[in-house]
């Protein structure tokens, strides 16, 4: 049997919304050009993981919150590639913001593995 979770109480997913002001703080400062290529990609990938997060919360066993996870962390890899793309192609400063998403994906693999050995 699952336990509750109220998803506005989990870390990973307080982290990943200030997470996500970040991204759209660096998202504006990319060219025009990009509003419908790079920009909307890492955004939605962006706003994902809180998502994620949020909607595995309401699901009736472990196994389907870890899938929901899974599919939380997954976004924060393809976000971290965008953001090293961002970086690489425009010379915007993405490291401070790589280093709270690999925190961020940590916790995500560490509250993974609580509900592992809760099961």
């Amino acid at each position: 049997m699952k336990k509750a979770h109220n998803f506005r109480e989990l870390k990973i997913w307080k982290e990943s919304m200030i997470l996500v002001k970040k991204v759209y703080q660096i998202t504006s400062e990319l060219p025009m050009d990009e509003k419908f290529g790079l920009v909307s990609q890492i955004n939605r990938c962006a706003i994902s993981i809180p998502s994620n997060i949020a909607e595995n919360s309401g699901r009736t066993t472990e196994k389907e919150f870890l899938h929901f996870l899974n599919i939380a962390i997954s976004s924060s890899y393809e976000l971290e590639t965008q953001l090293l793309l961002i970086e690489d192609i425009f010379q915007i400063q993405t490291k401070s913001i790589l280093m709270e998403l690999e925190a961020l994906q940590k916790m995500i693999g560490a509250f993974k593995r609580i509900l592992k050995t809760e099961k």
